[in-house]
C-alpha cells in the first residue's frame, strides 16, 4: 500500500468540499453525506465555517482507495484565506482542481493554476456540477484549455449535462495522443508510424501527469456522484506516491499549527524523511539568514534550547497522531510520506522544518497589502484581545500585528475586506471578544533613494551612551533583502556588541522615516568602539563605566535614522496587476471608473463580444473595483488580481505611517520614552 497526500482547490463555491465528502462516503469512511448548506461537513469543523458556508481553516482527513491511502486535505479557496493554501502546496503529492461546469473557470481558479503549474505540482481537473441547470462541459473544457493550461487530456465526455441525469463517461478523447506526442519523442514516432498501443498510450499518460506535464480532465458531480469513481481511478492510477526513506534522517515540514483543548500547540507536519517516535527529542525551526531571533519569552514558553541568535530548537515531542479511515488516532510514531499531528513542541512555528532541514520553505503567495486597526468594544478586556491576536497570528503567519504601546492599540494585516469580517467573528466566538475595525489601508514600504552615514562617538557630543556607532545605508534591488556588512575588524570589540547593532539594525527598519517597513537596504557599520568592562577593589562590575549591549541598542536606532534621513527614503504603495473581461459595449461606462480608481489598462484584447483589459491597480482601491464592476457591466464583469509589485506613490501628500517605536526621529523624545521603558 502506498501513501498520497492529496490537495482539493478551486476558486469559492466550486464544490470542494461537498467532493470532499462525495469521496470519504466512495471509500466508506462516512454513512452519509454532509451539506455545506446543512454544516455538517467533515472537513469544515470551525462554527464559523459552518455558518458562512466556506472553507476558513485547512483540514486533513484519510482513507483508503484499494491498495492507496490517501490524505485529503480541504483547503479555502476565498482569496482573503489564500495563506492557508500557501501552507498545504509544500506538502503535497497531488492535487485535485475543481471547476464549476456552470460558472466555469474564475479569477482564483487561474491564480491556483498558474501555482500549481509553477511548482510542477501533479493536478489533475475535475469539472463539478454538470448536473445543475446551466452547466456546459465542452465549452468549459475549452475554456480550461484557453485560459489554464493548452495541456489538458479529457478522459471522457459529459451526457445530459444540464439535469439531474448528468452522467460521465470515461473514454480517452482521441485529442490525447496529440497532447502527450507533444512531450515523448518515442511516442510521436510510434504516432507517426501509426503504432500506439492503448497500453502504450496510458503508460504515458501516467508518467506525464505525474511529471505535470499534461493535466487529464474530469467530470461529474459531487452531489450525485456521477464521475467520482472514474475521478477515484485516476487519483489511484495517474497521481504519484509520496515519497521518503523510512531509514533516512528525521526531516519534516509544519504546515498548520492549532491549539488544543487545553490550550496546548499541536503542530501538523509532513513527513519527508525518516521515522519520528514520541518522546524523541529533535531539532526544529526555520533556516532563515535575515538574522530575526525569536525573543526571550518565545525561547522560554518550553524550555527550548537556542543559542544566541539561533532560529532553531529542540523540543520532545511528547505525543504523536497519524490520520487513518477519516480521523487521526494515536500512534508512536510516525514515519517518511505521511502527516501527523504532534504534540511537545511548544515553540513550534507554521514553516519550521522538523529535524534535518529539507528546504528553506518557500512563500508561494504574496504577503498580505492592507492594514486595519482593531478597535475593543468599550469595556472589553485589552489584555485578552492581544491574546486573542496573537493566537490567531500564530495561527497564520502572514498576519502581521503591530501593537502601539502609548495608544494601547494594534494593528493586523489583511489580505481582503472578507478576512476582517471572519477575524471579527473569531474573536466574538472563540475568545469572547467583541471588536469592530478602522478604515483599512494599504501597506506601503519605503526604499532608500540614494546614501547616507551618520556616525556618533563614545564620551563625545550629546551621545549618552557608551558606545560608537557608525552605519551607511545604500539601496538595494527590490527582493534582496537586509544586508548587513562591516568595514570595521569583527575583533576590535565583543562579538555580542555587533550582535546588538545587527539585530536592532534589522528591528530598525520595519518602521522608516515615514512609519513604513524598508525591506531592501545595505546597512553597512562603518565606526565602532567600547569602553572596556570597568571595575574597582572588591567592588566588581561598575556598569556605568562599561559598556553593555544596552548602550548599542540604544544608540543604533538614532544612528540609522539620521543615516536615512540623509540618504533620503520614497514610500512605494502597493500595486495589483488586474485583469477584467466584460462586454464590450460596458466599456464606456468602465473606463472612466477605473481611471478615477488609477487602474490602468495597459493592454486591451477583444474576443468576440468581449474585452480583456490587463494592468496596475493600487492595492487600496481593488475592494472598490470589486463592488463597482458588477453594476458596471450588468452582472457580466469577471475580476481577477493579485499583488504585483511596489512603485513610488504618487505626488502630492507622501503616505504617513502611525509610529509604534520609541520614535528615534525625535531625539528627546526618543531618549525619554526609553528612560521610561527602563524604567518600567
Amino acid at each position: 500500500m502506498h501513501l498520497l497526500n492529496l490537495g482539493i482547490l478551486a476558486h469559492v463555491d466550486a464544490g470542494k468540499t461537498s467532493l470532499t465528502e462525495r469521496l470519504l462516503h466512495s471509500a466508506g469512511v462516512i454513512d452519509e453525506i454532509g451539506s455545506v448548506d446543512a454544516g455538517n461537513t467533515q472537513t469544515d469543523s470551525l462554527a464559523l465555517e459552518r455558518q458562512r458556508g466556506i472553507t476558513i481553516k485547512s483540514a486533513v482527513v484519510s482513507f483508503a482507495l484499494d491498495d492507496v491511502t490517501v490524505n485529503l486535505i480541504d483547503t479555502p479557496g476565498h482569496p482573503d484565506f489564500i495563506a492557508e493554501v500557501e501552507r498545504v502546496l509544500g506538502v503535497l503529492d497531488g492535487a485535485v482542481l475543481v471547476v464549476s461546469a456552470v460558472e466555469g473557470v474564475q479569477p482564483q481558479t487561474r491564480v491556483l493554476m498558474r501555482t500549481l503549474q509553477r511548482l510542477r505540482i501533479p493536478t489533475l481537473v475535475f469539472v463539478n456540477k454538470i448536473d445543475r441547470r446551466g452547466a456546459r462541459y465542452d465549452a468549459v473544457l475549452r475554456a480550461i484549455s484557453e485560459r489554464l493550461t493548452a495541456a489538458v487530456v479529457p478522459m471522457g465526455t459529459a451526457e445530459d449535462a444540464g439535469t439531474r441525469a448528468a452522467r460521465f463517461v470515461p473514454a480517452l478523447a482521441p485529442s490525447a495522443l496529440d497532447v502527450l506526442a507533444d512531450h515523448d519523442d518515442e511516442l510521436l514516432t510510434a504516432y507517426v508510424e501509426d503504432t500506439v498501443s492503448g497500453d502504450r498510450l496510458r503508460a504515458a499518460l501516467a508518467a506525464q501527469t505525474r511529471r505535470a506535464l499534461v493535466h487529464p480532465v474530469y467530470a461529474g458531480s459531487a452531489i450525485t456522484g456521477a464521475g467520482v469513481d472514474a475521478l477515484i481511478g485516476g487519483i489511484r492510477e495517474l497521481l504519484p506516491a509520496a515519497g521518503g526513506d523510512p531509514g533516512g534522517p528525521v526531516s519534516g515540514t509544519v504546515f498548520k499549527v492549532e491549539r488544543g483543548p487545553a490550550g496546548e500547540k499541536v503542530a501538523y507536519a509532513r513527513m519527508f524523511s525518516g521515522t519520528l517516535r514520541t518522546r524523541d527529542r529533535i531539532p526544529f525551526g526555520d533556516a532563515r539568514t535575515d538574522g530575526e531571533v525569536r525573543t526571550d519569552s518565545e525561547a522560554r514558553t518550553d524550555g527550548a534550547t537556542r543559542t544566541e541568535g539561533d532560529t532553531r530548537a529542540e523540543g520532545r515531542v511528547t505525543a504523536i497522531s497519524v490520520f487513518d479511515q477519516g480521523t487521526d488516532i494515536r500512534d508512536d510514531l510516525v514515519t517518511a510520506g505521511r502527516i501527523a499531528k504532534l504534540w511537545g513542541l511548544a515553540d513550534i512555528r507554521i514553516g519550521d522544518a522538523i529535524g534535518e532541514p529539507r528546504k528553506a520553505y518557500g512563500q508561494f503567495f504574496a504577503p498580505p497589502t492592507l492594514e486595519t486597526v482593531v478597535v475593543p468594544a468599550d469595556g472589553a478586556d485589552r489584555r485578552a484581545l492581544h491574546r486573542a491576536l496573537t493566537r490567531l497570528a500564530e495561527q497564520d503567519p502572514l498576519i502581521d500585528l503591530r501593537h502601539d504601546e502609548v495608544r494601547q492599540e494594534t494593528f493586523v494585516s489583511l489580505y481582503g475586506e472578507v478576512q476582517k469580517e471572519v477575524i471579527q467573528a473569531t474573536l466574538a466566538d472563540e475568545f469572547g471578544v467583541d471588536v469592530t475595525f478602522r478604515e483599512t489601508t494599504p501597506l506601503c514600504i519605503e526604499r532608500p533613494v540614494g546614501s547616507g552615514a551618520a556616525v556618533e562617538f563614545n564620551k563625545k557630543d550629546a551621545n549618552p551612551f557608551l558606545a560608537t556607532v557608525g552605519l551607511r545605508v545604500d539601496p538595494a534591488p527590490p527582493g534582496s533583502g537586509v544586508e548587513f556588512r562591516l568595514e570595521v575588524e569583527l575583533g576590535s570589540m565583543p562579538y555580542a556588541f555587533f550582535k546588538a547593532v545587527e539585530d536592532t539594525v534589522r528591528e530598525t527598519l520595519g518602521q522608516g522615516l515615514h512609519g513604513w517597513q524598508i525591506p531592501d537596504c545595505a546597512v553597512t557599520m562603518t565606526h565602532s568602539g567600547y569602553s572596556p568592562r570597568q571595575s574597582h577593589a572588591h567592588q566588581g562590575f561598575d556598569k556605568s563605566m562599561s559598556s553593555t549591549g544596552y548602550d548599542f541598542r540604544g544608540l543604533t536606532p538614532l544612528v540609522l535614522i539620521e543615516a536615512l534621513r540623509r540618504a533620503g527614503a520614497q514610500v512605494h504603495e502597493p500595486l495589483h496587476r488586474f485583469r477584467i473581461e466584460a462586454p464590450t459595449d460596458t466599456l464606456a461606462a468602465l473606463l472612466p471608473v477605473l481611471a478615477r480608481l488609477r487602474a490602468v489598462p495597459q493592454t486591451t484584447e477583444t474576443r468576440g463580444a468581449s474585452c480583456v483589459l490587463e494592468g496596475p491597480v493600487p492595492a487600496a482601491h481593488v475592494h472598490e473595483l470589486e463592488q463597482h464592476l458588477p453594476g458596471l457591466t450588468r452582472g457580466e464583469g469577471e475580476l481577477e488580481s493579485a499583488f504585483d509589485h511596489y512603485a513610488p506613490a504618487p505626488r502630492g501628500t507622501v503616505p504617513e505611517r502611525r509610529r509604534t517605536d520609541l520614535n528615534p526621529l525625535n531625539r528627546k523624545e526618543y531618549l525619554l520614552n526609553l528612560t521610561r521603558r527602563v524604567g518600567n
